[in-house]
């Protein structure tokens, strides 16, 4: 099978600059949408910015990712020999990093009737004609890597992390959506659900350089766009308010991080580099670079930190929290004072 990665050059060759890109990408972040043809445009963030946040993969190129995977199998090979068949199968035996992903998912989601060599030969099909997946598949594992410390190597992000897993099976669905394939996107997306807990309708469209940190819970609904360099955590949901048709999801901007049990509903949008507090209930617009919290969800700050969602920094604004908290403890809904407050604040 052809894959990407066959070409041998000298190893730090593929760090291209940000002109040299242009040429030789062929879905560069300075002048390209986010897939869909039919749809408003999402942009994805200027190359300056992209490039400076993520290393650029030039299709073509040496890769990086794959050399990192491959070294670090070999290595837990040696100290792990009971692990060196699975990972032989999983990653040395591979050519690419395409081809390994494909692999390992269709091994994950596998049942009596829905073969991994079909699961398989699916994913590699999609996989290994849509570059704009393949850039995704690294710039999101290099997400994982950076952005959660729980991350030990590139490696053990390809083999375990079920919210990568479950992000890139999402993106096979939404190119097989897009071809008319919808009843396979749609089986695909309720295999997602059953072996990984995450639910992302193959419509959704997200951008690249995701995190689902943990995964489990994660819903997105079918006009939901996230955009590029997003964090979500566990529980989160985007989803409508039930009685909305058409375009009824939000609309969450790049750069955002969206913390744990987060219910986002509607057609809203959540501005770039914005941050939803934990178990907030959002039902109303974010501006940018600003905090949201609470039950609902009302603007309490705005944010200093450009992407959020790059530096995890969940405690950031904890004082401020606090005061939203002591607040909604305080406040009745006539607006009287609770008796208890002095107890609340002691």
């Amino acid at each position: 099978m052809a894959c990407l990665s066959r070409h041998h050059h000298h190893h730090r060759s593929w760090l291209t600059s940000p002109d040299d890109m242009l040429q030789r990408c062929p879905l560069s972040a300075h002048h390209h949408r986010l897939r869909d043809d039919d749809a408003e445009p999402i942009y994805l963030p200027s190359l300056s910015s992209a490039y400076r946040i993520f290393p650029v993969y030039a299709m073509g190129a040496p890769d990086p990712i794959w050399k990192a995977v491959r070294d670090e199998a070999k290595l837990e090979a040696e100290k792990e020999p009971i692990l060196s068949s699975f990972l032989y199968a999983s990653i040395l035996a591979h050519d690419c990093l395409e081809q390994a992903l494909a692999f390992v998912v269709a091994n994950r989601l596998q049942n009596p009737t829905l073969l991994a060599t079909q699961l398989m030969d699916i994913f590699c099909l999609v996989i290994l004609h849509d570059k704009a997946i393949q850039r995704s598949i690294r710039l999101d594992v290099q997400a994982l890597k950076d952005r959660d410390p729980a991350c030990l190597s590139y490696c053990s992000a390809l083999l375990y992390t079920k919210g990568y897993h479950a992000l890139q099976v999402h993106r096979v669905a939404h190119a097989l959506w897009h071809q008319g394939r919808k009843v396979l996107a749609l089986a695909l997306q309720s295999r997602v659900s059953e072996v990984f807990g995450v639910d992302i309708h193959p419509a959704a469209k997200i951008g690249e350089g995701i995190l689902l940190d943990h995964g489990t819970g994660v819903v997105i609904g079918e006009t939901a766009i996230v955009g590029n360099r997003v964090s979500l955590m566990h529980g989160v949901t985007l989803g409508g308010t039930g009685k909305e048709i058409g375009d009824r999801h939000p609309k969450v901007g790049e750069g955002a991080l969206i913390e744990a049990s987060a219910t986002i509903l509607g057609n809203i949008k959540i501005g770039e580099g914005a941050m939803i507090a934990a178990g907030s209930l959002v039902l109303k617009d974010v501006p940018p670079h600003c905090i949201a919290a609470g039950i609902p969800a009302k603007v309490i700050s705005a944010l200093q930190e450009h992407d959020p969602s790059l530096t995890m920094k969940h405690d950031a604004s904890k004082d401020l929290f606090t005061h939203v908290a002591t607040n909604f403890i305080d406040e009745k809904p006539n607006g009287a004072q609770n008796p208890d407050r002095n107890e609340v604040n002691n």
